[in-house]
């Protein structure tokens, strides 16, 4: 098979960051070929017929599954739409690509892993920061030994504003404000850190931008935190909130035994002592390839070349904020299923 012969549809070509566009150009530029679109909007609809003509476009999943001929499924939705999707998909046999996150709970992580398997088919999550630049340099400095062993990382994005008023911003939707770049930068600690998670603790305060939002109840929390313990004695303290007055220069702070990595977007900065003095280095990531997920995508289901993000390593940061979202109900740590 050849990746020509791997039809991809996607369902959702909704307008926030042209995401449907994005994700078909990328499956075509690894070889595969666009072939359908599911969207409920119309308007949306004739923007997929002019941005790929000839695409066959649907109103629904199930018309789109029973009428066309599409292998691979592409679901961008929001969160809480992704594991029922992706079963209906999975049990219709065809493959699946799932945005970010994966789902929202362990049990629908489960859940779809279990369906993929029965009907012998892949699941997959576009983890595309998996490939940025930022992850890539850091981990060339960690396993060269720069820092020495990783003590802590600190995993931060901060502002104090009122969250968009958007599905992102409901609890019930979206999951939680860790669910969005949170899942990003758990992904990058569990990447960073090759060791079992032991026990995950979860805080989370709520009701400072409620009354202001559509959602009001059912808002996002203001400010959520997840620490997360691993065998070797290091942990991670993810963080994400909308009412830091004082936000971090850097997305994660690495602390090891020999120095800190401090990991931004698009620069990092070594600090280690020597010679009695603080000495910092400051340098410029390597650029991000995305296009390195569907071409694995692309190479997995043509030559079974190993998948790279499974979907079992996609549930483990989704594992992680579940349990921090009980964690901060119950006001306890807790023990992971899945280490």
């Amino acid at each position: 098979m050849k990746p020509s012969d791997i039809t991809v549809g996607v369902i959702g070509y909704g307008g926030a960051f042209n995401m449907g566009k994005h994700h078909l150009e990328l499956a075509a530029q690894a070889g595969m070929r666009p072939l359908a679109v599911a969207e409920i909007d119309p308007q949306r609809l004739d923007a997929a017929k002019k941005d790929f003509p000839g695409i066959e476009t649907y109103s629904s999943t199930s018309a789109m599954l029973k009428k066309s001929d599409v292998k691979l499924v592409i679901i961008i939705t929001p969160h809480n739409s992704h594991a029922p999707l992706a079963l209906q998909c999975l049990n219709a046999g065809r493959h699946v690509v799932v945005e970010k996150p994966l789902a929202i709970t362990t049990a629908q992580c489960d859940a779809m892993i279990a369906a993929a398997k029965k009907n012998h088919v892949m699941l997959s999550t576009y983890h595309n920061r998996h490939w940025d630049g930022s992850i890539v340099e850091a981990l060339r400095h960690v396993k060269a030994g720069t820092i020495g062993s990783i003590v802590r990382i600190e995993a931060h994005i901060g502002s104090y504003a009122k969250p968009a008023d958007w599905w992102r911003s409901s609890k019930k939707i979206s999951g939680g404000i860790l669910y969005d770049w949170g899942v990003h930068l758990l992904e990058y600690c569990l990447q960073l850190i090759n060791a079992k998670i032991t026990e995950v603790v979860g805080f989370a305060t709520r009701g400072v931008w409620a009354p202001f939002t559509p959602y009001k109840n059912d808002t996002n929390e203001d400010e959520a935190t997840a620490i997360v313990r691993f065998s070797n004695g290091a942990f991670v303290n993810l963080r994400i909130s909308h009412l830091d007055l004082n936000p971090k220069p850097a997305l994660l702070e690495i602390t090891g035994t020999k120095g800190t990595y401090l990991m931004d977007h698009s620069w990092f900065e070594i600090i280690t002592p020597q010679n009695g003095k603080t000495v910092r280095v400051r340098g410029n990531n390597p650029p991000s390839d995305y296009s390195q997920f569907y071409k694995n995508i692309a190479d997995h289901l043509t030559h079974h070349a190993p998948l790279i993000i499974t979907p079992e390593w996609a549930r483990r940061p989704i594992h992680i904020l579940d349990l921090a979202d009980q964690s901060a109900r119950k006001g306890k740590a807790l023990k992971p299923k899945y280490d």
